[in-house]
């Protein structure tokens, strides 16, 4: 136990050594220190020099235990030997970027340090922001000994910048300065957001009390601090801790997270070096011939020695599971690299003080709960679940910042405007000037002038004003920075989603079909009209089927249905016809026939129904018609079909419809739509236009000879682009929702596209003529009725014939001839037939008949049977007698 005190005492003075040798610009000294047999090491304090000190860790197999050097890239598979006790910035960016998305920010500024460290940060944060679909707009990259002048230039360099949200991660011996330079340049005024990582916590926290000039440079100022839970020993850690300054001679400090996991890390070390030697581990040194080769000099490496034991103490270090100061210090399994449960204070600079307004932690994200008390609850890292308490914005305001402006350096944004040669209504270049008027110019000017803040831009044509130009080629373009936006007829398309952002759509327009119509009026056959051929078939055979089906389930029982065989044809056909009027006469009264009759009069109901309607509408309104429908029609055909030039209503047709790219014909305006749709498929025209129905409604408002065909086909919008996650696309969504609530919308679309002078109430396009498939419902149920009524009649049938003829066989059975005629099929048959033919009264009466005269000679074969037993009893007494005289006389 000695020797593990004597060990702890060097190696604290070996870790205030290397804490010490920060300031030096040389590692010479720490090297030097080295040559010893050496142990563990604490420290050091800083990144940078972490990554020189990790090479000869790993070399010497020397376990290195750093409670401030916080660089994500040192817990890698490249320094096995180096111990982070403390929080990784990994999770401090991620911490960074968890706030960012919940204020609904996209893009920050990154001021930092330019060494491992920093760099090495910023890195984590990037990869971070980009998870959360986020990202760094500009890299401020300072010196590691950067003075107040380069720190300005800095700064002024981002004040030019489009973003407000500036992440500070540099050293904390300058790092105030940069607080003091923002505020001179007025960066610390209303509109920005400064987050400063947890070197900024730690002066705080030392330094206890701001002076009143330094506090009003980092007013709003938001920042992290390693979380640390409020344990016993935590208190009696920091009520100790004044005195130990006092004796250290280091005046009024004040106690950091750095202190804290300072000082669990050496209980870390003396924990494993206890388990080492419980182990049975020696601690003994050998040579490393590498080194040995690198001997002479200044450094005298070769007299550095190699722990033989220092896998083993190094395992022991991560196998440490204790309660510290910090809380529960456990390393993270199965790598082992970091500490379990990472988690940060939010804190936010106020007046002379700070106050902390949530927690961070990778369990459950932003919280203003402390992360302890939420570990035995589910993970929910969902947007909901992320909650911060009020924050003191700089510039004294409690409103959240925007986090984005336009740069001042008097840059105006580059708008692409779609030159166009058609269809000038929607927008259009005023001759001679570079201004542009028009309904797309219109709504993107009222909707800017409802931004709270000024949008300085310039409206730049693209098209050479002779064709009407690509706008999926624009939208490239502004993706590849040629355009900072474009304002026009530019349709909202899946392809151009994938290059730009879009505002809300301004108007709807999908693609229809127009094609040229003719009026049909009513004529002598108009009463045809409103059933297909098919229909009529159909319709005309089930009156037959319902008659005939009525006449059999009638004709045994119903006088009205019987007659000579002419007129049961003319009762059926008449019976079925009349029910079209429900003029029939014939009664039904069978319970089968009434069923069906029901169901048919219901199905002629509906048939006259919609007949009746379907022909109002054709004698009394003005009917368009035109042989193509729709876009089936034209899938159908191989006629060549018309589209604007430029719109994205060729490829639409092209690459998801499947049609023929030579039936493409590009047409550039409105005139040249109209001569070929005039001019037809067969004379080189076109059978119809495809386009966006925004342009063909302007088109149709003045031409009465051509209409919109059958349905839009795709639904989309028009929608001003802008570059990817540019904050203008959602500020103008809202602005043009506020134009189309207030009116202004309409307004502009009255002005400048006029309602169709072709519209009228009294005609309509041709009513489409009533189809099979909307009643083979009804067909199908009257059928399935028919059909399970003459099942049932005929079984019904089928029992009384065969009693019917169990009886003429008892009763014929005296006459051979009758047999013999009546076992024949056919002559089965022909009875059955005759059967059916009866009247069922008939039938009933000569079974009553038969019955009576079965019962009539089964009395008289009762009373014979008697006379005959009498008569037998006779003849056996003369026979017996005889037989008695033959023996007598010897026969």
């Amino acid at each position: 136990m000695p020797i593990l005190i004597l060990i702890l005492i060097s190696i604290m003075l070996f870790a205030h050594l290397l804490l010490n040798s920060v300031r030096i610009p040389n590692l010479i000294a720490v090297l030097r220190l080295m040559e010893s047999k050496t142990v563990a090491v604490i420290g050091p304090q800083s990144s940078v020099t972490a990554h020189v000190l990790s090479f000869i860790a790993n070399e010497l197999q020397v376990p290195l235990l750093s409670f401030s050097a916080t660089d994500p890239t040192l817990n890698s598979l490249q320094f096995p030997f180096f111990v982070m006790t403390s929080q990784s910035d990994l999770y401090q960016m991620a911490a960074i970027a968890d706030i960012v998305e919940h204020y609904g920010w996209r893009e920050v500024i990154a001021i930092y340090g330019d060494d491992d460290h920093g760099r090495n940060g910023i890195a984590a944060l990037g990869d971070q922001l980009a998870a959360k679909r986020c990202k760094i707009s500009f890299k401020a990259p300072l010196s590691p000994k950067a003075t107040r002048e380069e720190i300005t230039d800095v700064l002024v360099q981002v004040a030019l910048t489009e973003s407000r949200i500036l992440v500070l991660h540099v050293p904390d011996y300058w790092g105030p300065t940069v607080f003091t330079v923002a505020r001179y340049l007025g960066m610390m005024n209303a509109g920005y957001v400064w987050i400063a990582t947890n070197w900024f916590s730690t002066i705080l926290d030392t330094e206890l009390d701001l002076a009143p000039e330094a506090a009003e440079d980092v007013q709003g100022v938001l920042t992290l601090r390693m979380h640390t839970p409020d344990t016993q020993l935590k208190a009696e850690f920091a009520s100790r801790w004044p005195n130990l300054t006092a004796e250290a001679g280091a005046g009024r400090m004040g106690l950091s997270a750095y202190g804290l996991y300072a000082y669990d890390t050496v209980w870390i070390l003396a924990r494993a070096l206890d388990a080492f030697f419980a182990q049975g581990g020696n601690v003994s040194f050998s040579k490393d011939s590498r080194l040995a080769e690198l001997g002479g000099g200044d450094l005298r490496l070769d007299a550095m020695s190699m722990l033989d034991g220092g896998k083993q103490l190094l395992e022991s270090i991560l196998n440490v599971d204790m309660l510290g100061v910090t809380g529960r210090v456990k390393f993270e399994p199965p790598e082992k690299d970091t500490l379990i449960r990472p988690a940060y204070e939010v804190i936010n600079v106020i007046g002379t003080g700070h106050q902390r307004i949530g927690y961070w932690s990778n369990h459950s994200g932003l919280s203003v709960d402390p992360p302890e008390t939420l570990y035995s609850k589910p993970v929910n890292r969902s947007s909901s679940n992320q909650h911060l308490g009020p924050v003191f914005w700089p510039g004294k305001t409690t409103q959240k910042p925007r986090g984005w402006v336009f740069p001042n350096n008097g840059r105006h944004l580059a708008i692409g405007v779609p030159n166009r040669v058609s269809y000038r209504e929607f927008i259009a270049q005023v001759p001679g000037t570079d201004m542009f008027s028009g309904y797309c110019i219109d709504v993107f000017t009222a909707a800017v002038n409802l931004l709270p803040y000024a949008v300085p831009y310039k409206l730049i044509p693209f098209g050479d004003g002779v064709d009407n130009p690509s706008l999926t080629e624009l939208v490239r373009l502004m993706a590849a920075g040629v355009y900072d936006g474009i304002v026009g007829d530019v349709a909202i398309i899946t392809n151009r989603t994938k290059m730009a952002d879009f505002t809300q759509p301004y108007i709807e327009s999908g693609l229809v079909v127009v094609a040229p119509v003719m009026t049909r009026n009513s004529n002598e056959w108009a009463f045809m009209r409103p059933f297909t051929p098919a229909m009529w078939v159909v319709t005309g055979v089930f009156f037959l089927i319902v008659g005939a089906v009525i006449w059999i389930l009638e004709h045994r029982l119903n006088d009205d249905f019987r007659g000579p065989p002419r007129r049961q044809v003319i009762t059926i056909i008449w019976f079925s016809f009349s029910t079209l009027f429900f003029a029939h006469k014939e009664n039904t009264v069978s319970t089968l026939g009434r069923i069906v009759l029901i169901i048919w009069l219901f199905v002629v109901l509906i048939i006259n129904s919609s007949y009746t309607a379907s022909l109002t509408s054709i004698l009394t309104v003005q009917q368009l018609s035109s042989p193509i429908k729709g876009i089936e029609t034209l899938r159908t055909s191989n006629d060549p079909i018309g589209y604007q030039q430029g719109s994205f209503a060729r490829d639409y047709l092209v690459d998801e419809l499947g049609f023929h790219e030579s039936r493409m014909v590009p047409l550039k305006g409105p005139e040249d739509c109209e001569r070929a749709l005039k001019a037809g498929p067969h004379k080189g025209g076109v059978a119809a236009v495809v386009d966006e129905q925004s342009y063909l409604e302007l088109f149709l408002s003045t031409r009465c000879d051509f209409s919109i065909v059958g349905q839009e086909f795709t639904k989309n919008g028009w929608g001003f682009a802008f570059p990817r996650d540019s904050p203008l696309a959602v500020d103008l969504s809202t602005a043009i929702l506020k134009l189309s609530e207030n009116g202004d919308l309409q307004r502009i679309h009255d002005k400048w596209l006029m309602s169709s002078a072709c519209s009228s109430q009294t005609t309509t396009f041709q009513v489409d003529r009533l189809q099979l498939s909307s009643f083979w419902g009804l067909f199908l149920i009257c059928g399935l009725a028919c059909l399970i009524a003459l099942l049932l009649y005929f079984l019904n049938i089928a029992r009384q014939f065969s009693r019917h003829q169990q009886a003429d066989m008892s009763h014929s059975s005296s006459s051979s001839s009758a047999a013999l005629s009546l076992s024949s099929a056919s002559a089965r048959l022909q009875t059955f037939f005759s059967f059916v033919d009866e009247k069922e009264e008939n039938v009933a009466s000569r079974s009553r008949r038969r019955s009576l005269e079965r019962a009539s000679n089964r009395s008289e074969r009762e009373a014979g049977n008697g006379e005959t037993q009498d008569s037998k009893a006779g003849r056996q007494v003369e026979f017996s007698t005889n037989k008695d005289i033959g023996i007598e006389n010897g026969v």
